[in-house]
């Protein structure tokens, strides 16, 4: 890989000299100059506050290792020059690096499709397996291990199930979304550019730039949860509908050889996508059963508008004659019953098609997925299976007649999108919280099923509304269009029961009452620790029982990975969920339970965020077989599926891991390696929580947390419309959801929900020798300190003592700056690096990179909350205004720098 010094030219000469790779370099040389040339044509001046303000940020992060004099002394300069900028031109240079941001995040994806398919480029197809996808090389590795049966067997069981969520972690406005795509689509173009096209290429960006930083990176207002919809809508659109497919061929491809797209597939629909866009209601008053019913509609309407559009191309191009491709007898029945069904469209698409039967049936069955659009009862399809099924009479028949290409190519693509996506694009799910239920049958019982007794309470009339508006959508998109329902906090079976319960009561008929797979959320640690006994007493339940009968004795379990870090730290949340899923895996082979378990994570190392295929390998023996679900919400959305070539990698990668996670080897190394290093667990585990609890019930810490951190400023955001408080009455740091608790810590630059505590816990343990060979050995440990170098490598101690500085509290800041340097040490220790992420060869430089643009924005933002803290009351309203602006400015920035929010 070509690696180049940054920077060689006068426009440039202001960016650090790291070792990247040559593209990133020479693509961010690029923006940082048009950039610039934006500001000069705003403002000249503007230009050149932007690059004081870089070149101080720079020399304040030149060595690695150490803060050396010089370093101190240009981060002092660097506080002196933003604190005596006027107000509007710390907000304007604020947005420039805002938007200079957005274009380090395109340099750095256009660099990882580049080296994907330059990689691609090189594999030798006569190869057995694809070295590139993941998904080729795990499936051949069950094969040498498990011999092609059983390794047939577990790929027919794959799942990969990514629920889509809309937890506000998403800083990134939809309008610059739009911005970012096509600047994205127009440096993918210049490769093969030269002379006038070049330079109008630059010309377009040059507009694209100047709109962008012309563009406020904050929202005129919070979006609805049906706008929220949209994210799936855009992701599916522009990669999940064709990249899925694709995902499924390469895999045949590989395995069939020549007889790829000649043959039935051997690969099977695997990706599964949910969502709890407009239906998780934990907390969120503006998902009502109205809002579900409109989200899943559109989500309905939008998946057959596709599916209608690419069966009539795969139609139109079934240009084969009854002369070369014969019809069958099914397919002649198949026509006949459309003839029965409309002569009106049989008759246009005969007009169309006259002697080619193929074609004119796929025609047909295009116009009846319109009309299942428009719900037209005589031609309307019932449900996907019944397209698919016409799909594969189409199919066979082309089979039958020779024309294998033809029915094991377009034929077997549409297929695939159809088993995918189905009716419903995304399998909804519900969750409200286990209060609301157990709330709602005490209303009841004083007031009456129907309110005979009384008024019912508005929340009591919307839980039973839900449950309405789940049985209407199934009986328009299906049942698995949305059919599970999660309890948020369950501690006992009875909350399970108490949804049965209330779905019966909202329904005079027992025949209307919808299917329901009722999912517990263990997150909080006590929950967790007891979830086998809950689980034990939730399948004796007769609800349950039957579904289990149903479903061969499948059971889906949710685990949350959010407040048990919350509530303990996150290595004794690690620990405690690595121990719930080995407890539950066992109870559920001793119980004969198909067990399915949720991950509820999130893209923060906080949150249990990672790398997705890592964390899958690091699972316990019979914790994941060969089906692995987890939330993917906010940033890591757009990051994972924004583009179809990496969106592919991702989908592989995780697929693979999924299977491989079988394989008697490394069943073997999880099992042996928990048993191993059960004791350093228990020690990591009492250490760290003792450290971590005893800051969390320091006196007056939530009021701390509050100053020292933009908490309150991101609860304005308008990034989401979900509210950063539950609402059900409490007042302290158990009332704050998550979410913002971890991104609060990362806008202030100390990332405390990822590592605090495990310096204390390796300080207590002492034996370096020890850790470093369970950070050799223990694929869970493993994960996790590299997860929290990855965090540590973000975290600046100057920065974080501006913010810790506004908490008043020398005693708390204290704890918290003496466990970074501690955790840091021990981090680095055990993973043999002088600085944080010094072995990766492209993620160090590109982060240390990154690293001076941030800490521009962070100063500003500390200052600006400094101001806001110290003269708060006595500033105008209108003066208060824009410093919230420029404070929300900056987490925008932040966030798009540090590539991680909540």
């Amino acid at each position: 890989m070509a690696e180049k010094n940054l920077i060689s030219g006068s426009d440039s000469a202001i960016i650090p000299a790291l070792n990247v790779p040559e593209s990133i370099a020479e693509h961010m040389e690029l923006f940082l100059r048009l950039v610039r040339k934006v500001l000069e044509e705003f403002d000249p001046g503007l230009r050149s506050t932007f690059d004081v303000l870089l070149a101080d940020a720079i020399r304040a992060n030149a060595d690695e290792a150490a803060e050396t004099e010089d370093e101190r002394a240009a981060f002092a300069e660097l506080e002196r020059i933003i604190d005596g900028l006027d107000e509007r031109s710390t907000t304007l240079v604020m947005r420039a690096f805002v938007a200079y941001f957005h274009l380090a995040n395109i340099c750095e994806e256009n660099y990882r499709v580049g080296s994907l398919r330059a990689r691609e480029s090189t594999v030798d197809t006569s190869e057995r397996e694809d070295p590139i996808n993941d998904l080729t090389v795990a499936y051949r590795q069950l094969v040498d291990e498990c011999g092609r049966g059983r390794a047939i067997a577990l790929l027919q069981r794959l799942e990969f199930r990514p629920v889509f969520t809309a937890h506000p972690t998403e800083a990134r406005r939809k309008a610059v979304e739009g911005k970012i795509r096509r600047i994205a689509g127009l440096l993918e173009q210049r490769a093969g550019l030269a002379g006038a096209a070049l330079a109008e290429n630059e010309r377009r960006l040059l507009q694209e730039i100047d709109a962008l930083f012309r563009t406020s990176p904050i929202a005129h207002k919070k979006p609805t949860p049906v706008e929220e919809a949209d994210t799936i809508v855009d992701i599916f659109d522009n990669t999940l509908f064709d990249m899925v497919p694709d995902v499924y061929r390469r895999f045949d491809d590989w395995e069939l050889g020549e007889k790829a797209g000649t043959v039935q597939p051997v690969c099977p629909a695997f990706f599964h996508p949910g969502s709890w866009i407009g239906s998780d209601r934990d907390g969120n008053p503006n998902v009502t059963a109205r809002v579900s019913r409109q989200v899943a509609e559109k989500f309905r309407s939008h998946v057959l508008g596709r599916l209608a559009d690419a069966t009539q191309t795969v139609g139109r191009n079934l240009t084969l004659d009854a002369v070369s491709t014969p019809p069958s007898d099914q397919l002649v029945n198949l026509w006949n019953h459309q003839v029965e069904m409309s002569e009106a469209l049989t008759a246009r698409a005969l007009g169309i098609s006259a002697s080619e039967l193929h074609r004119a049936a796929m025609l047909v069955m295009a116009e009846r997925l319109r009309a299942t659009v428009e719900r037209t009862a005589d031609v309307m399809y019932a449900c996907a299976e019944d397209f698919i099924a016409d799909l594969r009479v189409v199919q066979s028949s082309l089979a039958r007649s020779g024309a294998v290409r033809a029915a094991y190519g377009p034929v077997q693509r549409l297929i695939w999108q159809a088993q995918t996506f189905g009716f419903h694009l995304v399998e909804m799910e519900f969750r409200q919280h286990s209060l609301v239920h157990s709330r709602a049958l005490a209303d009841i019982e004083e007031h009456g099923r129907w309110g005979e007794r009384g008024e019912l309470a508005p929340m009591t009339r919307e839980v039973l509304d839900t449950f309405r508006a789940i049985a209407q959508i199934q009986r328009r998109n299906g049942v698995d269009a949305a059919r599970r329902y999660i309890i948020s906090f369950t501690k006992s079976a009875e909350d399970v029961a108490n949804v049965y319960r209330l779905a019966h009561l909202a329904f005079a008929h027992e025949a209307d009452v919808p299917v329901l797979d009722v999912v517990p959320l263990f997150e909080q640690v006590e929950d967790l620790e007891n979830a086998v006994g809950t689980l034990d007493a939730m399948i004796s339940l007769p609800e349950v029982q039957r579904r289990l009968d149903q479903t061969g004795r499948r059971l889906e379990v949710m685990l949350g990975y959010s407040d048990s870090s919350k509530d303990a730290g996150p290595t004794s949340a690690t620990l405690v969920l690595h121990a719930t899923q080995c407890a539950i895996a066992r109870w559920a082979e001793q119980n004969s339970i198909d067990l399915v378990l949720m991950h509820g994570r999130g893209g923060a190392v906080g949150r249990g965020g990672g790398p997705a295929n890592r964390a899958v390998l690091s699972q316990p023996k019979g914790s994941v077989n060969c089906c692995f679900k987890l939330t993917e919400q906010g940033e890591v959305i757009f990051a994972r599926y924004g583009d179809p070539t990496l969106a592919r990698r991702h989908v592989e990668s995780v697929a693979g891991a999924t299977l491989l996670q079988s394989a008697p080897s490394i069943e073997w190394v999880n099992t042996e390696t928990t048993e191993k290093y059960a004791g350093l667990a228990a020690s990591l585990d009492a250490a760290s929580r003792e450290r971590y609890l005893d800051l969390l019930h320091a006196e007056g810490f939530a009021e701390w947390f509050s100053r020292c951190t933009p908490l309150a400023e991101i609860g304005l955001m308008p990034i989401g419309s979900r509210p950063a408080k539950r609402g059900l009455g409490a007042k302290s740091l158990d009332d704050l959801r998550t979410i913002p608790w971890i991104f609060s810590w990362s806008q202030a630059r100390i990332n405390l929900a990822a590592w605090y505590g495990l310096g204390t816990a390796c300080e207590r343990v002492g034996d370096l020798d020890l850790l470093r060979r369970a950070y050799a050995e223990w694929p869970l440990f493993t994960t996790f300190v590299d997860n929290v170098e990855m965090s540590l490598s973000k975290v600046d101690e100057r920065i974080a003592r501006l913010y810790l500085s506004l908490g008043d509290r020398d005693d708390l800041a204290a704890k918290v700056l003496e466990e970074m340097e501690l955790t840091r040490r021990w981090v680095l220790a055990i993973v043999d690096d002088e600085w944080p992420l010094q072995r990766r060869r492209v993620l160090g430089p590109v982060i240390r990179m990154r690293l001076p643009f941030v800490n521009v924005l962070s100063v500003t933002q500390a200052l600006a909350l400094r101001r806001l803290r110290t003269e708060g009351e006595a500033l105008a309203p209108e003066e208060r205004e824009r410093f919230i602006y420029l404070i929300l400015c900056t987490v925008s920035g932040v966030a798009a720098g540090l590539q991680n929010t909540g």
